[in-house]
């Protein structure tokens, strides 16, 4: 059986590029929603039905254990999937996130005991952030910035444009006026690596920047020795299976401003 990871776009592909390379001997299938992103402007409804009806056919693709790798998925519909849905549909198989192991990274590394976030919309208003930081780190504050115009930028290939500087350095101008305590900040988006460059110029010196890439498969890593009832279902070929809902063309395109290397992909109607 395989592992999942799933994105309503593309940014899960930062991601999976990490995964990949600290753990090549396992087989994957990345599952993008691209016809229906973005999610980050929806509802928890409507997000947690796109990501249920993904989930479930990343398991009928044989995934064993799927990883949301995207922040609004894991926010909006990781915990009612986990407590409601696995139970009843496939009691055998797991769902993990981004937000608890990209929290659980905070902890040793904020000295002054205040966290910025930037994320989208939907990641931002579903307070997932602050809540799961509480429950493990109760003196850390979390000040959150939405940055909506972020993800069409780079999933037009203009992040590299003056236009995506401009945006960068206003957004995060607006979360330091908030709070210029701020030592940490989390890219609250797996799209937001690709602006990595931009933002280590916009944010004031000292600051750290997670990015989670790193955070999630080094979590996965800990997760898979931790349960090797899990790992040994896990087959062991180093392939990787590309899937999306959108045009398979454009998804290659698309997807090669992520990963370098040519992405044949496979269409699904949901």
């Amino acid at each position: 059986m395989k592992i999942g990871i799933f994105d309503s776009g593309y940014g899960g592909l930062t991601i999976l590029e990490k995964i990949r390379a600290r753990l090549p001997q396992y087989d994957y299938v990345y599952f993008g929603d691209n016809a229906r992103t973005p999610y980050g402007s929806r509802s928890f409804e409507v997000v947690y039905q796109y990501t249920l009806e993904c989930v479930k056919h990343l398991f009928d693709e044989g995934c064993q254990l799927v990883i949301l790798a995207c922040n609004t998925a894991s926010a909006k519909a990781l915990r009612t999937i986990q407590q409601n849905d696995l139970p009843n549909i496939a009691p055998n198989r797991r769902v993990l996130g981004v937000i608890r192991p990209t929290v659980e990274a905070i902890g040793e590394i904020t000295k002054t005991r205040c966290v910025g976030l930037v994320a989208t919309e939907g990641t931002i208003q579903s307070n997932s952030y602050p809540l799961e930081v509480a429950k493990l780190f109760s003196d850390v504050e979390v000040i959150g910035q939405a940055c909506p115009m972020w993800v069409p930028l780079i999933e037009s290939n203009e992040h590299h444009t003056l236009g995506a500087d401009y945006f960068v350095h206003k957004y995060i101008d607006a979360l330091f006026a908030k709070n210029s305590n701020i030592d940490t900040l989390i890219l609250g988006c797996t799209h937001y690596p690709l602006l990595l460059e931009q933002i280590e110029k916009a944010v004031p010196a000292g600051v750290n920047i997670l990015t989670q890439g790193d955070i999630v498969a080094a979590s996965l890593e800990d997760y898979l020795g931790r349960h090797p009832e899990i790992a040994s279902l896990c087959s062991r070929g180093g392939t990787i299976r590309f899937l999306t809902t959108e045009s398979v063309d454009k998804f290659a395109s698309s997807a090669s401003i992520f990963l370098n290397q040519p992405i044949i992909a496979e269409h699904v109607t949901l």
